[in-house]
Order: structure tokens, then C-alpha cells, then sequence
């Protein structure tokens, strides 16, 4: 859809106040789509000029999707977002923590400028080697957050452990993989992350693999969705989430007697469509009962951890990661179980006090898996 098309669709209805994170934190009307396509739509009519404080209002978006997905009018107000700050970031409006963030990136090959050298610090305390070389089938993308976070290490352990299980003959990257390039995306620096894509897709046809499995959403809709979009052309590899993967791996599982809700991380929810199999595989835990939080599925409410506003405004994220734990407590839970690190690390650091866990559904599958 051209971005005046969508800019006029736009009925000004305000469903999107509802289902907006950061409206409901700031309750200030340039926050929901509505508002921040009002300001596009001045801007593009020359009403407005571009300034750092108009740039600004439209890099405070945690870009989750839920405008787009509750607009009755079909108005893609995250494309048109990303199409904005293109536009912005050729002008030289990115807010300086963010071209802080891309040029981390860039020189580093991930979001917290640490050496190459220490994407495997993950592996450290585990009991076998994780597999580097050989043929694989299949090519384990890590993830900047679980590679480099130590409070996230458990999550590409536990990954690497039911792939040695039940005998996939898999291999990681390494210093070869790099930050997947979702960051610079959503900055609008789009030639950056078609070039990080370019240098990604050589190293992963390098192995031979078939497979791509990551357990990062961000990851996942980046090389399901984007890397094609971006290069005009399909993947090498299938590409698939660890939570596809355990829906149908058969996993033999303890029972957990135990009430646990799920979170749909937007990237693999109302990003790629991923609704269904995080559901099953939780479903087939003996013994578990699985219960809904009122906002679920394409209506799920954010984390808190996306759109790169962490860099921008660390503190916006936890009172969003709050108003999901209450739902979660609402409805009963005693944990919280998602499938994506950053939402783990965010809701995880909001939990304190309310007396629920929080997992990412891998080190549950993991925790739970029978010898």
C-alpha cells in the first residue's frame, strides 16, 4: 500500500488507543497510531517540517503491530512507520541513542558492541561441545540477546541440549553470525540491514545447512519475512522457530502439575503468525493447565522490549511488562511462559514482587525432558 493511501484510510476512529502500549503509558494522543499518523500526514503535505522532535514521537513506538492488527479500517500503521523513518533516517533524524545502537551493529556485528570473539560465551559451563563444523542439517542462529546477555545463556543452552537429545545434527555460527539486522530495520537504516543480510545468508549457505532454527522472534520474522523482501529473493535455508520445532519433536516430558499462561511475543505472533504451536506444544506437558490472558494472540499486549526503545527510553518497558503480568495474575498463572528472550528479560525484570515466574518455552522443554 503507498504510504498516502494508508495515511488517508485512516478514519480517525481511535480503536487504536485501546491497543496501544505506549498510549497507555502516556496517555498523550501522539502515541497511538492515530496520532502518529496525523503528524505523517502533516509532514508529507508540508504542514509540517521534519525536526528532531517530530522524529522523535515516531521513534517512541515499540512497533508490537497492535494498531494495525485491531485497525477495523486495515491500516498499516507499522509499514507505515518503517517507511517514515527511512525517510527520516536519510535525513538524518535518527535520535542519537538509536545511531548509537546502528552503529553498534555495524562495527561490531551486534546490539551491545561487545568483540566478535564473545558470541560463545554461552557455552562456557555446559557439559558437551556445541558443534561448529562438519555438514549440518541444521544451522542454529543464536541471537545477539541470548548470545551476549549471560542472564539469557540458559536459553541457547537449553536449545543446543534437545538438539544433542534427540540427535539433530545441527551447528552454531559463531563469530560468523551477526546481529540479524531487525535493529537497523526499525531504525529505518535499510541499505545497513540489507548489507548485515547479505553477510548473514554467505555464512549460513557456507555450512550447507537446510534449516535455519532460531529462538528469537525478532530473528525469525527478520530471515522469514524480510531477508526475502530486502534481496528480492527466497531464502537458502527453511526457516523455523524453536517453537515450531517443539510442536513437533515429540519431546518425551515430565508432568508439571501446574497453571501457566502464554505470551505471544509480537514478532512471531502478529509479526509472522505464529499463534498455534507454542499452544500445542505447551498442551502436551502432562499435567499442565493452560490458561488465556484477556489479551491474547493478534491481541496480545506487548512486552515492553521492542522497537529498539529500550535504547531510547530503558524505563518505558517495564511499566508495559507490569500491565502484562497483572493479566497474567488476573487470570490465575503461576508462570508466565513465552517464546522469545527479550520478552523473557523484560517481563522477567517487571516480576519482582508478584511471586511469578517467567520461562522461555525452551528452557521449559528442556527443564522437563525425560532421559
Amino acid at each position: 500500500m503507498e504510504l498516502s493511501e494508508a495515511l488517508y484510510r485512516c478514519n480517525k476512529c481511535g480503536f487504536c488507543q485501546a491497543s496501544c502500549p505506549f498510549y497507555q503509558l502516556t496517555r498523550e494522543e501522539w502515541a497511538n497510531a492515530r496520532g502518529r499518523l496525523r503528524l505523517v500526514r502533516e509532514a508529507l503535505e508540508g504542514r509540517l517540517a521534519p525536526s528532531d522532535k517530530y522524529a522523535l514521537r515516531l521513534y517512541r513506538c515499540f512497533m508490537c503491530g497492535a494498531c494495525s492488527a485491531t485497525c477495523p479500517s486495515g491500516v498499516p500503521a507499522e509499514e507505515v512507520l518503517l517507511k517514515t523513518r527511512e525517510e527520516l533516517a536519510r535525513k538524518g533524524f535518527i535520535p542519537s541513542p538509536l545511531e548509537e545502537l546502528g552503529s553498534r551493529v555495524i562495527s561490531t556485528g551486534n546490539i551491545s558492541g561487545e568483540d566478535k570473539s564473545l558470541r560463545l560465551s554461552w557455552v562456557q559451563n555446559l557439559d558437551f561441545p556445541v558443534r561448529r563444523n562438519g555438514k549440518p542439517d541444521f544451522v542454529y542462529f543464536v541471537g545477539c540477546v541470548s548470545s551476549l546477555y549471560p542472564q539469557a545463556y540458559g536459553l541457547p543452552q537449553s536449545m543446543v541440549y534437545l538438539l544433542e537429545k534427540r540427535g539433530v545434527n545441527y551447528s552454531v555460527l559463531g563469530e560468523e553470525e551477526r546481529c540479524c539486522g531487525y535493529p537497523l530495520l526499525i531504525n529505518g537504516q535499510v541499505e545497513l540491514a540489507l548489507e548485515i543480510a547479505k553477510k548473514n545468508i554467505a555464512a549460513v549457505k557456507e555450512t550447507g545447512a537446510k534449516v535455519l532454527i532460531t529462538t528469537c522472534p525478532s530473528c525469525y520474522r527478520m530471515w522469514k519475512k524480510f531477508y526475502p523482501e530486502l534481496l528480492g529473493e527466497d531464502n537458502p535455508v527453511e526457516v523455523v522457530h524453536s517453537s515450531q520445532w517443539l510442536a513437533e519433536a515429540g519431546l518425551p516430558l515430565k508432568p508439571l502439575e501446574e497453571k501457566l499462561t502464554y505470551h505471544d511475543p509480537c514478532d512471531l505472533g502478529r509479526g509472522s503468525g505464529v499463534y498455534e504451536e507454542p499452544r500445542a506444544f505447551l498442551k502436551s506437558i502432562p499435567g499442565v493447565g493452560l490458561v488465556e490472558m484477556p489479551l491474547t494472540r493478534a491481541e496480545a499486549l506487548c512486552c515492553g522490549g521492542g522497537g529498539n526503545v529500550e535504547s531510547l527510553e530503558p524505563s518505558a518497558g517495564e511499566g508495559v511488562a507490569k500491565m502484562r503480568l497483572e493479566q497474567a495474575r488476573l487470570v490465575g498463572a503461576k508462570a508466565v511462559v513465552t517464546a522469545c528472550p527479550q520478552c523473557r528479560r523484560t517481563i522477567s525484570r517487571a516480576s519482582r514482587g508478584t511471586g511469578l515466574k517467567v520461562v522461555d518455552i525452551v528452557e521449559l522443554a528442556a527443564k522437563l525432558l525425560t532421559d
